[in-house]
């Protein structure tokens, strides 16, 4: 869920990229533990980036995604984005877009739909870092442990493995504060149409054991153990099938995944992300993306509304442990 100061570290410093010729296994490491490895617009675009880089880069066979700290991370900036639902005059969404503020752009005015639907829409779009490990035609690994959350609970659904300490929660807090998020197709065939559902509407985060069993996540192994897991499988990948090989078998899960409408399901879920204003709220709702929810603080906000609900459905690790 980001950090509320304005001074956010450069992407190069956010996302850190290496590789190996030798065993032809890359790494992507998320590194701001400070802010839960929430990454900014830039650091989002930077890590589609290097996506696209491993993808033709003929070094790299196996592609794997961690992050420092105690966790994987809880989602994108949204702080950084605040101004989208303030009436803060100086904020521009072109960022986004990859667009200067000084390239000549009339971005669409606030209350029209284009407003939200632009960027809604462009989720859809593998530059933007959220579709990214989707179109990536190597095997991706993504190494999971704490808050796998938001942004971060994206690229679990696109992986192709999922390695996860035991400790992880998987889920996204947009599920409690708006009622859906971006490309929630994807989530609802890689773990089921009916557990996600539970997912949505309950808006509790999953366990590493609750996802091992719906099939989502293919190891659950301790803490202290997990970097030599993610690693065992990596060296196994790298050392089986070509690389040729490899892209043949990704093309053909692509083929399937079109079949059930990943795409489709994209665009779809950009489509209801851009009817966020029509919401009208329920007298009693506490929490919601709005002026008042950034005033207040974007962390002290779910934290309250945390409070509602079972501490065993709780997204707070802390809030978890309370009777």
């Amino acid at each position: 869920m980001g950090t509320s100061t304005d001074k956010r570290p450069p992407a190069e410093d956010i996302v850190l990229y290496e590789k190996d010729p030798v065993t032809k296994i890359a790494t992507i490491t998320l590194n701001r533990p400070d802010a839960l490895n929430a990454p900014t617009i830039a650091a989002r675009q930077r890590f589609a980036d290097l996506v696209t880089r491993a993808n033709v880069d003929d070094d790299v066979k196996v592609l794997i995604v961690r992050g420092i700290g105690k966790h994987l991370g809880s989602g994108a900036d949204l702080p950084e984005m605040d101004g989208m639902w303030n009436d803060n005059p100086d904020y521009s969404c072109l960022p986004e877009f990859r667009i200067g503020e000084d390239e000549d752009v009339n971005y669409p005015p606030k209350g029209s739909f284009r407003y939200l639907a632009n960027i809604t829409n462009l989720y859809a779009n593998s530059n933007a870092g959220l579709r990214s490990l989707q179109d990536f035609k190597k095997i991706s690994i993504v190494e999971c442990k704490g808050y796998c959350y938001g942004w971060h609970f994206y690229q679990c659904a696109d992986a192709d493995i999922i390695v996860s300490s035991d400790d992880a929660l998987f889920g996204h807090s947009a599920f409690r504060y708006v009622g859906w998020a971006a490309r929630m197709w994807q989530w609802a065939l890689m773990m089921g149409l009916r557990p996600f559902m539970e997912m949505v509407f309950t808006g509790r985060p999953f366990t590493a054991q609750e996802m091992k069993e719906l099939h989502f996540v293919n190891s659950v192994v301790p803490r202290e153990k997990l970097e030599d897991e993610t690693m065992k499988y990596a060296l196994a990948c790298a050392r089986n099938r070509p690389v040729d090989t490899v892209v043949m078998q990704k093309m053909f899960f692509e083929v399937f995944k079109q079949q059930q409408g990943e795409y489709m399901g994209s665009i779809m879920a950009g489509w209801l992300e851009s009817m966020l204003p029509m919401v009208k709220p329920d007298a009693d709702t506490s929490i919601g993306v709005d002026a008042e929810t950034f005033e207040k603080g974007l962390a002290n906000a779910v934290k309250d509304n945390d409070r509602q609900f079972p501490p065993d459905w709780r997204l707070s690790m802390k809030g978890r442990m309370e009777t």
